[in-house]
């Protein structure tokens, strides 16, 4: 065999698409039943491939890990990630947010489609071979439900992807087995992830699953527009996940950390005033704020919580502090939800560990790529295009070493 794919997904079937199309034997082994299961999880509510804006702005996006993404970001980029979608039978549109989709808007067309090509190339599929490590000999190791199997691959490509969602293939369980050849990895953080609050039963039991529209999120000086769903152990949503690397950062330290909500950020402060300053007559204290700052029941809720929190009765604030409470509500964070729950991970292979192909130092002839390097980005298509791109740039270099070793 020419080279091993270990991992389904999105990195893996790229890079075994590239090591095929460059003449290479390959089987892609998965511990699951099918492939691509987190991938198609990542499709239900529209599968976005990745984002329109301009290449320095997204090369942004991957916060410290941008210098050792960009060469294969620029490699295989948005654009080209679309070519290949259309090549599929996939067309893309841009959305109005920049985000890319394909224009059937799921992922399973798109995968299957994928798989046939493949398949009529010669990629063989492996499915519930659970990688174990390697054997005294040096060859892969597999458990499958019938018997260990051990397979010698002159090129391996690891993409076992992250942390998050372990019923779908990506448990982490790696790790282990990377670190006891001395490859350096990152510990394993939830990103994109949910943050809990120690809510009162009260708001908990009304406002679980009420979403907050139209807010900006602060922390530090980090502020997002967007959305956020108030969960019954806390708060999740595009926007919370956005600083979710934030968030994360600030509770280290101490275990938590508070998020400040602007429930009317386009109101400016003295409009706001004046339309909490006007007489509330006999309304209730609640159906003044509704009317008067145009808040939503669970925003004045929100607001109630941050109330009882600070011991204040929001009834006795002068208007102007009403007005900055309203643009300013703070919630504590007190941890962050299970890493099974999260949209992706944190951590990983350290890129010192590998070289410009991607190949591990510490392992010759053995590649990564995707969710299994240390890097993070938010939702908005920049997970999925890092993990193709990465995934091609690790077929690009098992490729290579498979050329630079051939038998004459």
């Amino acid at each position: 065999m020419d080279a091993a794919v270990i991992g389904a997904g999105p990195a893996g079937l790229m890079a075994a698409e590239v090591l095929v199309q460059g003449g290479a034997r390959v089987t892609v082994y998965d511990a699951m039943a099918s492939a691509g299961r987190k991938f198609l999880m990542a499709g239900r509510g529209g599968l976005n491939l990745t984002h329109s804006e301009p290449l320095p702005q997204f090369f942004a996006r991957y916060r410290e890990a941008e210098p050792r993404l960009k060469a294969a970001i620029e490699a295989f980029p948005p654009d080209r990630l679309r070519e290949w979608s259309e090549a599929l039978g996939e067309p893309t549109f841009v959305g109005s947010s920049g985000r890319v989709f394909p224009k059937g808007f799921k992922a399973s067309p798109l995968l299957r489609a994928w798989l046939r090509r493949l398949y009529s190339q010669g990629v063989q599929l492996a499915v519930r071979h659970r990688w174990m490590g390697w054997d005294e000999s040096g060859n892969l190791l597999f458990r499958t439900p019938d018997r260990p199997r051990a397979i010698d691959a002159r090129a391996t490509v690891l993409a076992l992807g992250g942390a998050s969602w372990p019923r779908l293939g990506s448990d982490g369980a790696w790790t282990e087995t990377l670190a006891m050849k001395g490859v350096a990895i990152s510990p394993m953080r939830p990103a994109n992830c949910g943050f809990t609050v120690a809510w009162s039963d009260i708001f908990r039991n009304r406002f679980e699953g009420q979403p907050l529209k139209g807010v900006a999120l602060t922390v530090g000086p980090h502020t997002v527009r967007g959305e956020a769903v108030v969960t019954r152990a806390g708060i999740e949503g595009g926007a919370i996940y956005a600083l979710s690397a934030e968030l994360r950062e600030a509770m280290k330290s101490s275990g938590q950390a508070t998020l400040h909500i602007a429930l009317r950020p386009d109101f400016r402060a003295d409009a706001l005033i004046a339309r909490v300053s006007a007489p509330r007559g006999k309304q209730s204290f609640a159906n003044f704020l509704r009317k008067a700052a145009q808040l939503s029941p669970v925003a004045i809720g929100l607001l109630q919580e941050a109330a009882i929190a600070s011991a204040i009765s929001l009834a006795s604030l002068q208007p102007a502090d009403l007005a900055r409470l309203i643009n300013a509500v703070p919630i504590n964070l007190d941890g962050t939800a299970p890493i099974a729950r999260a949209i992706s991970t944190a951590g990983g292979i350290a890129f010192d560990e590998l070289d410009a192909h991607y190949m591990i130092g510490r392992l010759p002839g053995v590649f990564a790529a995707g969710e299994m390097l240390d890097w993070e980005a938010p939702t908005g298509g920049y997970l999925l295009q890092a993990s193709f791109a990465t995934g091609a740039a690790a077929g690009k270099g098992a490729l290579k070493w498979l050329r630079n070793r051939a038998i004459p």
